[in-house]
């Protein structure tokens, strides 16, 4: 997945992808369930994926949000009136009505 373009200032420009941090986090995870390692190697490791969990915590609640506004904007915009529509509402007999014809284009 390609990741956005950022700004100078953007904070999120240095952040891994959702998928390469949860990619990341498993590796993690796996390694401190098999391996015995050593007390600061848990706690370093630790640390790192509750950084990681929390970057994909913030993508995953951003997706919603725009997902969110998305549906929004979908249900307040209401169905367009296409040509078909247009025609049988003004009481116009449609001159290309091919009765059970599926049109693509």
């Amino acid at each position: 997945m390609a990741r956005r373009k950022t700004t100078p200032g953007d904070e999120s420009a240095d952040a891994p992808t959702f998928e390469s941090a949860l990619a990341e986090l498993e590796e993690i995870v796996a390694a401190m369930e098999e391996e015995q390692l050593p007390l600061e190697e848990l706690v370093a490791r630790y640390e790192k994926g509750s950084k990681l969990l929390a970057r994909c915590e913030t993508v995953l609640a951003s997706a919603k949000k725009r997902l969110q506004t998305i549906s929004a904007r979908a249900a307040t915009a209401g169905p367009a009136a296409s040509p078909d529509t247009e025609d049988e509402l003004s009481g116009e007999p449609d001159a290309h009505d091919d009765d059970d014809d599926i049109r693509l284009f």
